[in-house]
């Protein structure tokens, strides 16, 4: 029970936090970034977006009920108690704060309002028009946290200094002052990248989330969902084709762009009748996408 409270059974979730995180950690390094960080984010991801759905479904619990999809979740169906599953939750997020402890100061800065902001995103369907957005902030910490954790030294800086309390404001200004022009085209693509995918996730509940008074992108765009979701595949690959456009070997990660955006247009053919199996085929599919283009980048910088 504690593995379907964690979404085991379907990777697809962590696989769309991975890829991101591996193209900005190959593209740190400048191509293979050791066994040491490959396994530190890796694990981290998982562990991560494991301690989410925790999180998620405690905060969505009386919620969940009334949607087809979620209603036999573990802690909605009554298999998992909400002190269970904060518990889970605790545990899996001090994992991943322990391996994070292996980098440094920096990336131990940014995991801080990481873990903030997935705190916060269950609540923001609640306030917020397109909680898809903060969802999207979320997803894309890794991107900076792998820059940090190749080019701001060994983890003995950790102790240099103070880390917590007053000082904790200053490592996060320092660590985000200090990343490359590359992390910002970097972090605008996978922002467009989660809200597209997730309001495809979306338009999958739309029907119930109306009935609830749940706020979604879906529900929020209407009409427009299907164009704008196109645009921002568009904009996902435009933004991290500018992120990589000094790499040598440049022409390989094109022809993975080309490859990601026959898959977006058959996004649009699953989509574009807004039924509900399509639009759960397409949003499941998003993780090939997005191997597709870490493969290519990770290819065109070991080389």
């Amino acid at each position: 029970m504690y593995l379907d409270l964690i979404r085991w059974s379907r990777p697809a979730g962590w696989l769309l936090l991975l890829w991101p995180t591996l193209l900005a950690l190959w593209l740190a390094a400048g191509g293979w970034p050791g066994w040491h960080l490959l396994f530190v984010f890796v694990a981290g991801t998982i562990l991560m977006r494991s301690a989410g759905c925790c999180i998620n479904d405690v905060a969505d619990r009386h919620f969940d009920r009334h949607v087809k999809r979620t209603a036999q979740r573990p802690i909605t169906s009554g298999a998992v108690s909400v002190p269970e599953a904060l518990w889970v939750g605790a545990v899996l997020a001090l994992l991943a704060l322990g391996l994070v402890l292996t980098t440094n100061a920096a990336t131990v800065a940014l995991a801080v309002p990481a873990l903030l902001v997935t705190l916060a995103y269950p609540y923001a369907k609640r306030w917020v028009s397109m909680p898809q957005a903060v969802l999207g902030v979320a997803f894309s910490f890794g991107i900076p946290m792998a820059f940090t954790a190749v080019q701001a030294g060994p983890a003995w800086q950790l102790w240099s200094g103070s880390v917590w309390g007053a000082g904790l404001l200053e490592r996060v200004w320092l660590a985000w002052q200090d990343l490359p022009v590359a992390v910002a085209w970097l972090l605008a693509g996978n922002l467009c990248w989660v809200l597209a995918y997730d309001t495809e996730y979306a338009m999958v509940d739309r029907d119930d989330d109306l009935k609830i008074g749940m706020k979604t992108s879906a529900i929020t765009l209407g009409d427009w969902d299907v164009p704008v979701i196109m645009a921002w595949y568009v904009c996902l690959m435009c933004f991290w084709a500018m992120a990589l456009v000094h790499i040598q070997y440049y022409a390989i990660y094109l022809a993975a762009t080309v490859l990601a955006g026959v898959q977006v247009v058959w996004h649009h053919r699953l989509i574009r009748a807004r039924e509900r199996d399509g639009c759960f085929r397409a949003f499941r599919a998003n993780h090939w996408l997005g191997f597709t283009l870490f493969a290519g980048a990770a290819l065109a910088l070991s080389l």
